[in-house]
């Protein structure tokens, strides 16, 4: 910057701090800061609509609150006060219910609860200023909840009974409001930022709740999954992505989220369905006549996209209608499904007039619900194709690489990407199918899904052969070499330099793969270098894996994975204090605490201090002023 510019940018710096005093006093608040201890991250990933289970994660931020309460009360409690706690503040408004029916609700009751969970919210809030935690109240109680948590003993404990007469008072006029309150502000304080690391939906019948909830939380980012992609698309009109959208939703048995949780139509699906196939229940025909309309869409977008290189996914062509069989890579397979009324075999992928008129209204219906688009827009706002935060290196699926481990060239447009701009590449293009609704890029949402080139994907997909052949020989899907070498040490430093990071103190984050604990896999990987936290929340991996998801925890010590155990249900935890079990294993630990310092919110402090420095050298020198 040269001198002109320099006193241009100091003028307006100037205007906000328009005194030598109220420079000095920023400069002492910004230093002051640096030296607190960095905020707790929270890693979640592959949430797949499991909401129940999501939810009861979120609110016990992976163990942290009972960690702290064990810190706080382990000497005085009992694990069955423990569980009371830990489940009011998880589960505040539904506890306070039961404990009312059940009469358990005294004066005496709400004073040494409020007065415990005073204690809880007054540590937690130790690692923060105290302008950051009056921001984390809630307004109507704020003044409040400030003066209660910096009560302090004097002479004459004047401020004690002052603190006591608040808690008398509050306790005959709004007691439960207060108490879910202040279990809302633990809860914040307990995290400071939460890093969602791809796949919101699919699998499990409550994505819609997952996100309204994540729509409130404080300050999070979202890493974009292959699933989250798939929705994204629907929503920006991709007629492929939306055939793609309801068949999952038919598999999966999640019709809820689209019907109920966006008001989306199927009942044109229904009913052309009924006509095509009126021997076969109403589910069974639908989820035949989405599969073919699929393939046939698949097949054209594959046709007019060279550049993707998924010739070998045209296989509708390659039944032959006499024989009932279909070649796949010089084998022959006799194909389960019988009736293709649909299909004209000399072009198999043309569309009839019907389907060519269920896709517009399916269209429709998505683009015009609401919902979904207050949704997706909230993904594009605050979600990506990957984040680097705080030396660390967040993405859902893989960096494509080639079989002698190096990063992999893939070509769009005769223009060659790969690494950290191909990612860029991929962002640029999903957002253009939102923003833009460029046919292109709208096509490139569906490769984002399901392509082996993808990094949201990274293997062939064979939903092909899954639905119509038998034998499950077939249904293997090659995957990138990525998954092959993400145990070495050197190759995750490789990819970590590639997104200008250095490796010596960065990880990588990674979803998308289901860790199979029961097959001894693990889920620290290349010497610790990379952490995979998809352990299976869904619940349909639970018998694979073994566990139910692996979450991760950063904070000013270091990281810790937690391996959680299944949850049962909300019933279940509010009537019994039933908590999800975790076990927590140590990824790092650092020598000396991780400071706010060290952050990337706090380089960007240091960067202001500097400005203000040369401000307060300009008021001195009588430059300004």
């Amino acid at each position: 910057m040269n001198n002109n510019d320099q006193m241009k940018y100091l003028r307006l710096l100037a205007e906000k701090y328009p005194t030598r005093q109220s420079v000095t006093h920023e400069i002492i608040n910004l230093t002051a800061i640096l030296n607190l201890p960095k905020g707790t991250e929270h890693f979640m990933s592959d949430l797949h609509g499991e909401y129940e289970a999501f939810c009861h994660i979120l609110n016990n931020c992976s163990g942290v609150v009972r960690e702290k309460v064990e810190k706080i009360f382990g000497d005085r409690f009992s694990e069955e006060q423990i569980n009371e706690i830990c489940t009011l503040i998880y589960y505040p408004a539904q506890k306070l219910r039961l404990l009312k029916k059940e009469r358990q609700l005294t004066e005496a009751w709400y004073f040494e609860t409020l007065s415990d969970m005073l204690e809880i919210a007054r540590t937690l809030s130790s690692k923060y200023t105290r302008s950051k935690v009056r921001k984390a109240m809630p307004g109507d109680y704020a003044y409040i909840i400030d003066e209660l948590l910096h009560a302090q003993k004097d002479e004459d404990n004047n401020q004690i009974r002052y603190h006591y007469k608040i808690l008398e008072t509050i306790i005959l006029i709004d007691a439960d409001n207060f108490v879910i309150e202040l279990a809302e502000l633990i809860k914040r304080l307990a995290v400071d930022h939460l890093h969602i690391v791809g796949d919101i939906f699919d699998r499990g019948e409550s994505a819609e709740k997952i996100i309204d909830l994540l729509m409130k939380h404080h300050s999070l980012d979202i890493e974009w999954g292959n699933h989250d992609i798939l929705w994204m698309g629907a929503a920006c009109g991709s007629g492929v992505c939306i055939a793609n959208v309801i068949r999952n939703s038919i598999h999966y048995n999640t019709l809820n989220t689209l019907e109920k949780g966006y008001g989306v139509s199927l009942r044109s699906l229904a009913l052309f369905a009924e006509r095509l196939y009126p021997d076969r229940a109403p589910m069974d025909a639908a989820m035949a006549a989405i599969t073919v309309l699929l393939f046939k869409l698949e097949g054209q977008l594959i046709m007019r996209n060279p550049d993707f290189h998924m010739d070998d996914r045209l296989l509708l062509d390659k039944i032959d209608p006499k024989t009932m069989t279909v070649t796949i890579d010089g084998k022959t397979y006799p194909v389960k499904e019988k009736a293709f009324p649909t299909v004209d075999w000399k072009e198999p992928y043309k569309l009839t007039d019907e389907e060519t008129e269920l896709i517009r209204d399916l269209r429709l219906s998505f683009l015009n619900s609401r919902t979904l688009k207050q949704h997706v827009s909230f993904l594009y706002e605050c979600g990506g194709m990957y984040r680097i935060f705080n030396d660390n290196l967040l993405y859902h699926g893989c960096i494509p690489l080639v079989d002698d481990g190096l990063l992999r060239y893939v070509t769009f447009g005769g223009k060659s990407y790969c690494g950290k701009e191909y990612f860029d590449y991929c962002d640029e293009m999903a957002r253009k199918a939102f923003f833009d609704k460029e046919p292109a890029a709208l096509d490139f949402m569906w490769y984002l899904h399901c392509a082996e080139g993808s990094p949201l994907c990274g293997r062939v997909t064979k939903m092909f052969e899954r639905s119509y052949i038998a034998d499950s020989a077939a249904w293997h899907e090659p995957k990138d070499p990525y998954y092959r070498f993400y145990y070495q040490k050197e190759i995750c430093e490789m990819i970590l330099r590639s997104f200008g990071l250095k490796p010596q103190t960065a990880h990588i984050i990674n979803g998308h793969t289901p860790v199979r604990t029961t097959k001894g896999e693990l889920p620290i990987r290349a010497d610790g270098k990379l952490l995979v936290i998809d352990g299976g929340f869904c619940k349909n991996y639970h018998e694979t894996t073994g566990i139910a998801g692996y979450t991760l925890i950063y904070n000013s010590h270091g990281m810790r994975l937690k391996a959680h155990h299944p949850f049962t249900s909300v019933d279940d935890a509010l009537k019994s204090n039933i908590d999800i079990d975790s076990d927590s294993e140590i990824v790092e630990t650092r020598k000396s605490r991780i400071m706010v310092s060290d952050t990337d919110i706090g380089k960007s402090i240091q960067e202001t201090i500097d400005e203000l420095y040369s401000l307060l050298k300009a008021y001195r020198n009588r430059t300004l002023g």
